[in-house]
């Protein structure tokens, strides 16, 4: 079964210039990618995406490391890969969350780190289950960034859109 998976690239996995190596990894997957992008985290798109651990006592430092703050990267590379198992297949080169049991062999496992704050620095983000890769997906994409059309949509017309041009 085709499926959608969002995957994040973390300030931590940007800082240690590690994009390469972890592109290079997922691109055994044989999956499609279907959006790609570099992303400056708001503090509203980070607590919507980690909304599921508002009630964790690192909360609020979770949110900082997604924005940045904690590695001077104000920044993400957000993708979304499409194929047979994408989830599966994605979770399984990324590693368990927490750096110290994952695989030696899994990205986190060879990159990853808990901070003495108990943050998992691990470089890397992937949806864990359809719901959350579809709820994830359109928190970080419009449907026009992506090439495939993975969900519904509707057009709308705006009028008096703002938005800025490149000038000559």
């Amino acid at each position: 079964m085709n499926q959608a998976v969002l995957i994040l690239i973390k300030p931590d996995g940007l800082k240690k210039s590690l994009t390469g190596n972890i592109l290079t990894r997922l691109s055994e997957t044989k999956l499609e990618i279907v959006a790609a992008k570099m992303v400056r985290v708001s503090k509203e798109l980070a607590v919507n995406h980690y909304s599921h651990l508002k009630e964790k006592p690192f909360f609020g430092e979770i949110i900082k490391y997604l924005q940045g703050e904690l590695h001077d990267r104000k920044k993400v590379m957000a993708l979304v890969y499409w194929g047979e198992d994408a989830i599966k297949k994605c979770r399984e080169l990324a590693g368990a969350t927490n750096p110290e049991e994952a695989d030696p062999t899994s990205i986190r496992g060879s990159y990853g780190r808990i901070t003495t704050t108990g943050v998992y620095e691990n470089v890397i983000h992937v949806s864990s289950d359809v719901p959350d890769a579809e709820r994830e997906i359109k928190l970080w994409f419009q449907p026009d960034e992506i090439i495939v059309d993975l969900y519904p949509t509707q057009e709308i017309v705006k009028k008096e859109l703002r938005s800025n041009i490149w000038v000559s």
